[in-house]
């Protein structure tokens, strides 16, 4: 390990499982303190003893403002700053147009977006200038998907947040950037495929359309991850960063 982020400090929300877990691991290898989210303190438990190293689990719903306080404060416990945010918490549940309702609507805008706007935007005085802002987009930003029309919006919304806010926070030199994870082997995907044979017939189609000829790591998007985060993208500001298998660029 390189030990690129000794002695950094670095929020991953929604922590605990998939793409956050594997991303907040990756951060703690390479001498980072860490400091994870999750709604659910068994899970919150289990992350925190997986990843090792100096890391924090802060029980939290970052669909509510009040536990976004809660992470921030157990932050300033330990720390006067951060350097790193990758604000992941999110997900979303199918329903086709015509079967929509407000409560899935407002619980994935809720977690999605309202969340990655609070997340950030509370951050702000303890981020360092200099620092770095990672959000979680998707490839359906920008590509269509049956039953996935409310998901897929937050994640349009969450792009463009990136936009932005680097003209927000240029005078702070703080880079803003999405990673949008196409099809990836996590958890999360079992659950929306449906759990076992369903699940894995779903992801052998989808791995068919993917000039890669697979789905993804959850640990190949971690990596993306950390070179957004890092000195080597001092350069990169604003970018929707697709670690897809090339899926959304034929």
């Amino acid at each position: 390990m390189t030990r690129k982020f000794e002695n950094k400090v670095v929020i991953v929300t929604g922590g605990t499982s998939g793409i956050g877990l594997a991303t907040a691991k990756a951060f703690s290898k390479e001498g980072a303190s860490v400091f994870i989210t999750g709604r659910r303190k068994d899970a919150l438990d289990a992350a925190v003893s997986d990843i090792g190293g100096d890391v924090v689990g802060v029980q939290a719903d970052m669909s509510k403002l009040v536990d976004i306080d809660r992470l921030y404060d157990a932050v300033q416990q330990k720390h006067t700053h951060i350097d790193v945010v990758f604000a992941n918490a999110g997900g979303g549940e199918m329903a086709p147009l015509g079967a929509i309702s407000e409560e899935h609507y407002d619980r994935t805008f809720d977690t999605n977006v309202k969340g990655t706007l609070f997340t950030v935007q509370k951050a702000l005085p303890l981020l360092r200038d200099g620092a770095a802002i990672v959000l979680t987009s998707s490839t359906t930003s920008v590509s269509g998907t049956p039953a996935f029309s409310v998901y897929s919006a937050t994640k349009a919304a969450i792009r463009n947040f990136a936009r932005n806010w680097i003209l927000d926070l240029k005078d702070r030199h703080i880079r803003v950037n999405a990673i949008s994870p196409g099809v990836t082997d996590t958890a999360g995907l079992n659950e929306l495929f449906g759990h076992g044979e369903a699940a894995e017939n779903t992801k052998t189609y989808l791995a068919s359309l993917i000039p890669a000829g697979r789905i993804g790591k959850p640990e190949e998007i971690a990596k993306a991850v950390l070179f957004l985060a890092s000195d080597d993208a001092s350069f990169v500001n604003g970018i929707e960063m697709f670690v897809d298998g090339g899926q959304v660029q034929i």
